[in-house]
């Protein structure tokens, strides 16, 4: 067997040069593979910011006011002869037959023909529903206290707007009249009054006149 010639100093150059170049290579791609995935990287942060910053601009700009959607709804007060009186809240545009069921309802004794069910309801009202025959007691209790008023028609008895005349309207304080005739008109066009809260429906009575009537008429 013939012996293998020792390779040649030429050749052994050459042969690391090779192994070289080859280490160097798979070196500048694993380098440019780790350079790739940090700017991958870099442009899914830059993108997520720029998503949260355009989701945010709207609320950023508004007003503080317009932040947050204003609560809707109205608030009632149902008391007097109901299953279970208290407070409750309705939609706006809500009426009282809808209070009345949130209430569960009339209770047996109830004067359901003293109740107007269709009437829209306001913000803040007290609806009382009467028992049988307080209607009636009202109007007798209004009648004697006119009787014994002499010429001013007020003794200093609750005046029940129901039945009262337009000299007995016009001796409550702030109430002339003018707003007597008011008070008469709405009463004709509209029926009972259900609550004192009503007269806040009169044109020209508000907040505060209604304070200053509250205790001095009655439904």
């Amino acid at each position: 067997m013939a012996a293998r010639s020792a390779p040649s100093p030429d050749a052994e150059r050459s042969a690391g040069a090779r192994r070289r170049l080859g280490v160097g290579a798979v070196i500048v791609l694993v380098l440019g593979a780790f350079a790739l995935t940090i700017l991958i990287g870099m442009f899914r942060g830059a993108t997520g910011v720029e998503t949260v910053a355009t989701e945010a601009s709207p609320s950023a700009s508004a007003s503080p006011g317009a932040a947050m959607p204003a609560a809707t709804g109205v608030y009632v007060h149902v008391a007097g002869a109901v299953r279970h009186a208290g407070l409750y809240r309705l939609e706006v545009g809500g009426r009282v037959a809808d209070a009345l069921a949130l209430a569960g309802g009339f209770a047996d004794d109830a004067d359901r023909d003293a109740v107007n069910l269709a009437r829209p309801v306001a913000d803040g009202e007290q609806i009382v529903v009467p028992v049988v025959g307080a209607a009636a007691d009202a109007s007798a209790a209004a009648a004697g206290g006119a009787g014994g008023a002499g010429a001013s028609g007020f003794t200093g008895g609750l005046i029940d707007l129901n039945t009262a005349t337009k000299e007995q309207l016009d001796t409550l304080p702030r109430v002339g009249p003018a707003m007597a005739d008011r008070i008469i008109a709405w009463r004709t066009e509209n029926g009972r009054f259900t609550s004192v809260d009503d007269l806040l429906s009169v044109p020209g009575i508000g907040d505060k006149m209604l304070a200053a009537l509250r205790d001095l008429v009655r439904v």
